[in-house]
C-alpha cells in the first residue's frame, strides 16, 4: 500500500471482507473471499494474498498506524503483510487436538472426551502499541489468547492456566470484541466482550482484565478487580436462560472515545412472562443497544446499557451490523454543530427486531454523535438518581428494581455509585439516517475525512462497495 498512494485494499473472507483506505487507515467488513490492492489508476494491476488452504479463511485484519503492516487473523494461522501484500511472517496457531466439551481445558487438567485435530479460528486481533506486541485469541481450548511481539510474531505468552484466561466458548468469530486501554506509565486493561453460548457461569459476557507490561507476569488476563462482593464483570444469569434459553448477547464493535469505553450490541428482549425456555431463536425480538463502561471503573459501577437505532420515514431500523468510530471533517461537522475532531460513530442497521441471525435487506447507514449518545446517558442517570422509575435491566437483574434517589449531581464525566447501577433503559437512542438500501443488504461501513469532506464506504450482501461524500445529515450519502 505505501507505494500506491491512491490504492484500496481489500480483505475478502468467506463472511467479511475488510477494507482499508491506505491514506487514512480505515478498516471495515464486507463480502467475499480474497486479498487485492486496487489501484485508482485505470491499469489493471492486483496484488493478491491467499492462505494456505482455502477453508482457512481470513477472520480478521488489523493495520498498524504508523508502520502500515497488516496483521491478519485467520483459521489456523495469524499472518504479518507488507503495504503491497508481501508475506513477511506467519505464525501457527492450529490445528490441535482439543474437544469443546472439556471443561476446564485439556491443557489445565486431563479431559475423558475424545480428542480430535480441531481448527483454531482467530476470533480478536487487537495491537497493544504501547507494548509493541499483538492480541491473538482464537477458538481452541474455551479460547486461549496469545501475545506476540510485531515484528516477527513470536511468541511472548500463552497464559493458560486460570480460569479466566479462557475468553470464549463459541466458535463464531463476530461474536466477540475487545478494546484495549492505555495508561501512561501503567499497565493496559483489556475490556473483552464475548457470545458466552448459554455457559454464563465459566465465562462473563462482559470483563475487564490486566495487560501488564511484562508479558511473564503471573497477573496477565486477570480481571482487574475480582472479590466476593464487587468484580470487573457481567455475567448472563442462569434465571435469565431458563425464561429465554437462546439469550446471548453478540458484541458487534466496541471502541473508546474520552473518558469511556463502549461497545455495541445486539441481545434478545427478555419481556416478562411472554418468553419460556421451548422458545425458538426466530422467536425472539431483538434490540441493539449501546454500553458504556468509565475506562478506570474496577467495579462497573458505571455500567449503562440504552437502546440504539435510527428511523426513517417510520420505518425503525434496529438491527446493528456494523459500526466505525471516525471523525466528521469540516464539512460535516457544522451540520452536527460539532468540531471537526469530534468523535462520529457511523452505522449500519437492518430493518426491524427480528430474524438477527438471517436478517432482512432492507438496511439503513446512520451516523451518531458521540456527544449526543453521552447526552443520551446522562440524561438517563439523572432521572434515575432522581428516583424515577426503575433499572430496567431485567435480563441482568430478574425483577423491576426502583432507581434510588439520591442528591448527586450527575456531570459528563459521573462513573456511578454502589447503587443504581448497572442501568439499563428503554428510550431509544436515535441517529440520523443518512442513506436507506433495500434490495442489497448493508454490511459494513467504515470513513475518512479528505480536503474536510467525510467520505463513506459501504459494503453489501452481495459483495458490492459503495463510497459516497456525507455533508450534511439531513442528506443521503
Amino acid at each position: 500500500i505505501q507505494t500506491q498512494r491512491n490504492g484500496l485494499l481489500l480483505l475478502m473472507v468467506k463472511d467479511r471482507t475488510f477494507m482499508r483506505c491506505p491514506t487514512f487507515g480505515a478498516v471495515a467488513t464486507l463480502l467475499f473471499f480474497w486479498l487485492l490492492v486496487v489501484p485508482a489508476s485505470d491499469g489493471q494491476t492486483f496484488n493478491s494474498f491467499h492462505p494456505e488452504r482455502r477453508d482457512w479463511i481470513f477472520n480478521h485484519l488489523t493495520v498498524h498506524q504508523a508502520t502500515g503492516a497488516l496483521y491478519v487473523g485467520a483459521v489456523n494461522r495469524v499472518y504479518k503483510l507488507s503495504g503491497n501484500l508481501t508475506l513477511l511472517v506467519s505464525h501457527d496457531t492450529g490445528p490441535k487436538d482439543d474437544n469443546k466439551a472439556c471443561y476446564p481445558p485439556l491443557i489445565v487438567q486431563p479431559c475423558s472426551e475424545a480428542l480430535v485435530p480441531t481448527n483454531n479460528v482467530n476470533k480478536l486481533l487487537l495491537i497493544d502499541y504501547s507494548q509493541n506486541r499483538l492480541l491473538a485469541c482464537g477458538s481452541l481450548y474455551q479460547g486461549v489468547c496469545k501475545l506476540l511481539r510485531l515484528d516477527d510474531l513470536f511468541i511472548l505468552v500463552e497464559p493458560s492456566h486460570k480460569k479466566e484466561h479462557y475468553l470464549s466458548s463459541v466458535n463464531q468469530t463476530g461474536t466477540m470484541y475487545g478494546v484495549i486501554v492505555p495508561s501512561q506509565g501503567q499497565d493496559a486493561t483489556l475490556f473483552i466482550g464475548t457470545a458466552v453460548d448459554g455457559k454464563q457461569d465459566y465465562f462473563p459476557t462482559l470483563s475487564s482484565r490486566k495487560l501488564p507490561r511484562d508479558p511473564e507476569s503471573s497477573a496477565m488476563l486477570d480481571y482487574e478487580l475480582h472479590t466476593d462482593f464487587v468484580s470487573s464483570l457481567i455475567k448472563i444469569p442462569s434465571d435469565t436462560l431458563a425464561l429465554v434459553s437462546h439469550f446471548d448477547i453478540y458484541y458487534v464493535y466496541g471502541f473508546a472515545s474520552g473518558s469511556f469505553v463502549y461497545f455495541l450490541t445486539v441481545q434478545p428482549e427478555t419481556p416478562e412472562n411472554s418468553m419460556s425456555s421451548s422458545g425458538s431463536s426466530s422467536d425472539l425480538f431483538y434490540t441493539s443497544r449501546i454500553v458504556r463502561l468509565c475506562k478506570d471503573d474496577r467495579k462497573f459501577h458505571s455500567y449503562v446499557s440504552l437502546p440504539i437505532g435510527c428511523v426513517k420515514n417510520g420505518v425503525e431500523y434496529r438491527l446493528l451490523q456494523a459500526a466505525y468510530l471516525g471523525k466528521p471533517g469540516r464539512i460535516l461537522a457544522a451540520s452536527l454543530n460539532l468540531s471537526a475532531q469530534d468523535d462520529v460513530l457511523f452505522t449500519v442497521f437492518s430493518k426491524g427486531q427480528k430474524q438477527f441471525h438471517r436478517p432482512p435487506d432492507d438496511s439503513a447507514l446512520c451516523v451518531f454523535t458521540i456527544r449526543d449518545i453521552n447526552a443520551r446517558i446522562k440524561e438517563r442517570l439523572q432521572s434515575c438518581y432522581q428516583g424515577e422509575g426503575n433499572l430496567e435491566l431485567n435480563w441482568l437483574l430478574g425483577k423491576d428494581v426502583q432507581c434510588t434517589k439520591a442528591p448527586v449531581p450527575i456531570d459528563d464525566s459521573f462513573c456511578g455509585l454502589d447503587i443504581n447501577q448497572p442501568l439499563g433503559g428503554s428510550q431509544l437512542v436515535t441517529g440520523h439516517t443518512l442513506y436507506t438500501e433495500t434490495r442489497d443488504r448493508m454490511t459494513s461501513v467504515t470513513s475518512y475525512v479528505y480536503n474536510g469532506y467525510c467520505v463513506a464506504f459501504v459494503g453489501t450482501r452481495s459483495g458490492r462497495l459503495k463510497k459516497g461524500r456525507v455533508i450534511r445529515v439531513a442528506n443521503s450519502v
